[in-house]
């Protein structure tokens, strides 16, 4: 320990001599941890932090060392830095010179995120897609009072709908207790929503920051709370590049405050004018309409007469009808009159009695004609049907038959004209000319007997 009475240091003595002591004692060492908080200003250089589950270190790659790396730096890579341990002496800033930088995989931080986001998709927790309220009439705003968010949201709301009503719920958006707490706020606002149907949006959004700074948003109790929520959720968080869970588990995402601001109220400037164009529009519309249909009514004023004309054209017309029937009538019931006169002059000149009279005499000496002239008709017929009887009366077996011959026949009908053509036992027919006998054949016998009579 220096004397009490030792002369002191000033700061810049005593971060040279801290700088100078650091610088000597390391030289060039291998460290490896995740890249957080990495920033690119225009000078060129980049700036990061270097950090395990318990500690970090500031860190500066030089823009002559920069353009030799090859892997972009991001939040969350793993990599291993080769480099000189320094004091920033202004600041006092206790950091790491970087010379080299390697990239070793991502980071573990990432690695569980990713994790974590795999299983809650799997379960479902980022299928929200319930449409909010366009506008809102109540928007419940989660985020921090101090922060820049809050003033962004209310900086674009206020010109574009200042109807809507806005209610802050202050809530801590970085640090331990920030998860928490939302989850704590959220679970208020939708039990209390049936105080008041009026709310009917929340807002959950915070300004950008490191992967550090938005970490409470990637609490896995808050998604499932955001993806619970009766009340439908939009979340905003960080800047456009930046995505948590609270994104994926909400009904709808904004990549800034100013965003999601722009996306839940109309602009009334554009409705307005909107508004003024569908107004000139109407109005010309309905001018055009009123032009048209006047037009139309002239027309019609024009083609327009009076109910009485149209009556008296119908009467006119009525009595032209009927004047035309009526002489079609009687020219008809004249005709009839000329045509009865004529057919009774016809019939009174032919009386049908007369005309019956004459038909029966008619008929009488023709009839007397037929009675004469049949006898003498049938008279040759007669003689002719004599003679061809005589002619076939000479010619026919029955003839000869009658004068006492007979013809024999077997039992299959065929003549017998030979003893030789019929043995003993056959049983015969004779046909005579009158009847006919059934004969049997004797053995021995030429003499037929008679077997059975007629």
């Amino acid at each position: 320990m220096p004397p009490f009475d030792a002369p002191p240091l000033s700061v810049s003595e005593l971060n040279l001599s801290a700088r100078r002591h650091l610088e000597g004692r390391f030289g060039d060492v291998w460290v490896e941890g995740e890249l957080s908080g990495v920033s690119r200003p225009s000078s060129g250089h980049v700036y990061f932090t270097l950090k395990d589950d318990q500690a970090q270190l500031r860190g500066a790659l030089f823009r002559n060392r920069a353009r030799f790396v090859g892997a972009p730096m991001r939040d969350g890579d793993r990599v291993k830095v080769r480099g000189r341990l320094s004091i920033f002496e202004p600041r006092g800033d206790y950091q790491l010179i970087a010379e080299a930088v390697q990239a070793t995989g991502m980071g573990e931080l990432l690695a569980a995120l990713e994790r974590l986001k795999s299983r809650l998709s799997s379960e479902g927790l980022f299928a929200n897609a319930r449409p909010l309220p366009y506008p809102p009439r109540h928007l419940l705003v989660i985020t921090s009072p101090s922060g820049a968010a809050i003033r962004d949201v209310m900086a674009v709301l206020a010109p574009r709908w200042p109807m809507v009503r806005v209610t802050l719920i202050p809530v801590a958006v970085q640090g331990r207790e920030a998860a928490p707490a939302m989850i704590a706020a959220l679970g208020l606002l939708n039990r209390q929503s049936s105080l008041d149907p009026s709310r009917d949006a929340v807002l959950l959004t915070r300004g950008g920051g490191s992967l550090e700074d938005l970490w409470a948003f990637n609490d896995e109790h808050l998604a499932r709370a955001i993806y619970h929520s009766r009340l439908p959720v939009m979340s905003a968080v960080g800047h456009e590049t930046d995505t948590t869970l609270a994104d994926f588990a909400a009904d709808a995402r904004a990549p800034t405050p100013s965003a999601a601001a722009e996306r839940l109220v109309p602009d009334r400037r554009d409705l307005t004018h909107r508004l003024a164009m569908l107004e000139a529009r109407t109005t010309r519309a309905v001018q055009t309409r009123l032009d048209a249909e006047g037009q139309r009514l002239d027309h019609l004023r024009v083609r327009l007469r009076h109910p009485g004309e149209g009556l008296d054209r119908q009467r006119q017309a009525l009595a032209q009808l009927t004047g035309r029937l009526t002489r079609a009538i009687q020219a008809r019931m004249a005709e009839a009159q000329r045509r009865q006169t004529q057919l009774a002059r016809r019939l009174a000149a032919h009386p049908p009695g007369r005309q019956l009279t004459l038909a029966e005499h008619r008929l009488a000496a023709v009839n007397q004609r037929l009675v004469a002239a049949a006898p003498r008709s049938l008279r040759p017929h007669r003689e002719r049907l004599t003679a061809v009887a005589r002619e076939l009366q000479a010619v026919s077996p029955l003839a000869v038959l009658g004068r006492g011959y007979a013809i024999l026949e077997d039992p299959r009908e065929r003549v017998v004209r030979r003893a030789d053509d019929a043995a003993p036992g056959d049983r015969l027919t004779a046909r005579l000319g009158d009847g006919h006998l059934t004969l049997e054949v004797l053995p021995g016998d030429t003499h037929a007997r008679k077997r059975s009579n007629r």
